[in-house]
Order: C-alpha cells, then structure tokens, then sequence
C-alpha cells in the first residue's frame, strides 16, 4: 500500500533514508528523500514475514522503492513498540528478536538507529502543525514546557518531551506498564476480573487493542450474561454504529480509563505544554473519543483539578507522525 507524500523537518538529505515504524501488527516503511519530503510508504503486516530483516528487505525490493532507492540507501532509522536498551531487541508484542548491528549489516547501512517508537513519536511533537491533531476539551499549551504522551494500540506506549537549552530530551518510558487503578466500583469489579487472567493488571492489559477485549469479557461476566467473543476492531464497530449497548459501555469505560492514566503522566511530569494521545485506537473513535468521559476523567484529580483543567489534550491525527520524530533522532545522530 502507497500514500502520499508527506512532509518533514525540512532537513537536506543528499540521498535517500530509510524510515520505519514497527509495531506489533504492522512495520510501516517511507523513504526520506531530499529535502526531507516522506514518500513510498507502505505497510507490512509483520506476521507475514519471520523477521524484521526480512520485512526490511521486502520493502526496500518494492519496485517503486527500489527505482528510487538503488544502492543509495546508506542510512535508516528505525521506531520500534519495545524498549531499546543496547544492540539486542526482543519485541514484547511480536515474535521479531535482533541485533541492531547485525541488521544494519545485513542490509548495508552505513548508519542504523534503533529507538523506542514512542520516543520517537513523542519527538514529532513540536513539529506537528495545527491540522495534525485535535484538542479535546479545555486548557492553554504553556510555551516552553514539557509536553506528555500517551497512545493506545496493540500496546500502551507513554512518552514525555523535557524542554533544554539544547532543545528536546525525549523520555525512555515503559509507563503503560504501571499497575492499573480503579476510580470506582464498577472498575474495581473490572479489575477483580482481570485478575483472574492476570497476576499483575498493568494499564496496557486494559488500555490497548487486548484490553478492550478483556474490558467486554469483564463486563459480560459481570452481568451473568453469555455475550459472543468479539474481537476489538468489532467491539468498537458496534460501539460506533449503536448496534450494542454492552460495546458502547466497554469504549465508554476504555476512554474514562486512559483519562485516569493520562492524568497521572500530566501530574507526574508536569506537562503543562499538553498531553498528546496517538496510537492506532483513539483516533479511529472520533468524536465518540471527544464525547466521552475521558477529559472529566482527566481532570478528576482532587486538590489538583485546576491545575489539570488548565492542560490542554490533543488526539494526534497525522497519519504517521511517528516518522518525523524517527527522522529527527537519525538527523542528530548524523550530525554528532
């Protein structure tokens, strides 16, 4: 699948560099050509190949990469969902485990980065314009100050931006994993379920493609009800479309949930720049997303209700933010 072009930083590249997004259904792929324009993006489901180099292969062979590509490719950077801690990366939500170094060989990079892809993400930040996302509800973006991140898919990934005198220092974080907190009984009922899967309910067994899904279980096992198993993309289908009481209650509580743990990255880091949410789910919500609970939830922070209702929340809407942050952190690493 193509796209259009996009565009990025305006950073000159000489020749092309290769820009990925790997998560854990999909590895998105672009080329960064001169002037820092995105172009020949295509997605790869990544159960269809057995390893990431594979799929990097794949992608770079696609006739339309290859007539641009040729031989020039002498530097890529790569976003991944799983942390990156030294040359070895073994996925959390895939199969795919790597040396970094041995993939740059095996492709033939000069230059191979590797980074978290919610710290990429959350690099594209200050770079996405006005009509890349969309504020929900009130509050003002403080200029200057640190920005939050937050997005749902198949995971739960959490990221923060610290402003510097150098610039932006993205956050290492592996926050979708804190323990859940319920904020009311009916929540507590859905994690008194959830435990009898779990022995530790993290946010992202909740918040995420998989959560929604143990949400709906949840919620019919409490009813005493034999519901169908669904999956999430239907759950939040039949949410959308109001053919199903029960799945507009699981994406109501999904929303009122991630506003908990959004509120807690605002107080944590002091994010008074804003909070931004990506991922693959929330967007595709829409204006369910923006009539939700989420935003009250937000704010529902006792003695610091003022103090999050001044914090403005963005759902990011660009299509692949995540490769202009991913093109920030190689255009660094090339110029140190």
């Amino acid at each position: 699948m193509t796209f259009p072009t996009h565009t990025a930083s305006p950073t000159a590249t000489p020749s092309p560099r290769l820009l990925a997004d790997v998560g854990g259904t999909n590895a998105r792929f672009a080329l960064e050509l001169a002037g820092g324009a995105i172009a020949h993006i295509h997605v790869l489901a990544c159960a269809a190949y057995p390893t990431l180099a594979a799929a990097l292969k794949a992608y770079l062979a696609l006739p339309d990469v290859a007539a641009v590509a040729g031989p020039g490719i002498r530097h890529g950077a790569i976003a991944i969902a799983n942390p990156v801690n030294g040359d070895f990366v073994k996925m959390t939500n895939h199969h795919w485990e790597f040396s970094i170094e041995a993939l740059r060989l095996a492709v033939g990079f000069e230059v191979l980065v590797v980074a978290n892809d919610f710290t990429a993400l959350a690099r594209s930040l200050p770079l996405l314009a006005d009509d890349q996302k969309r504020q929900v509800g009130g509050g003002a973006a403080q200029a200057g100050a640190p920005l939050g991140l937050i997005g749902a898919g198949t995971g739960l990934g959490v990221s923060g931006l610290i402003p510097s005198a150098a610039g932006w220092t993205a956050l290492l974080s592996e926050g979708g994993h804190v323990s859940f907190p319920p904020m009311n009984a009916a929540e507590v009922a859905i994690l008194q379920y959830a435990w009898t899967e779990f022995q530790h309910v993290s946010a992202e067994r909740l918040l995420s493609g998989v959560g929604i899904e143990l949400i709906y279980r949840a919620l019919a096992a409490g009813r005493g009800a034999r519901e169908p198993a669904l999956s999430a993309p239907e759950i939040a289908r039949r949410a959308l479309e109001g053919e199903c009481p029960l799945c507009d209650e699981v994406i109501e509580h999904f929303c009122t949930m991630l506003g908990t743990i959004a509120g807690n990255l605002g107080v944590t880091l002091g994010a008074t720049g804003g909070i931004y949410i990506g991922g693959g789910i929330v967007p595709r919500l829409g204006e369910r997303f923006d009539r939700s609970g989420f935003r009250a939830r937000f704010e529902e922070k006792g003695r610091f209700h003022d103090y999050l209702a001044a914090i403005p929340t963005y759902v990011i809407t660009a299509e692949y933010p995540a490769f202009v942050g991913v093109s920030a952190i190689l255009a660094e690493k090339l110029a140190a």
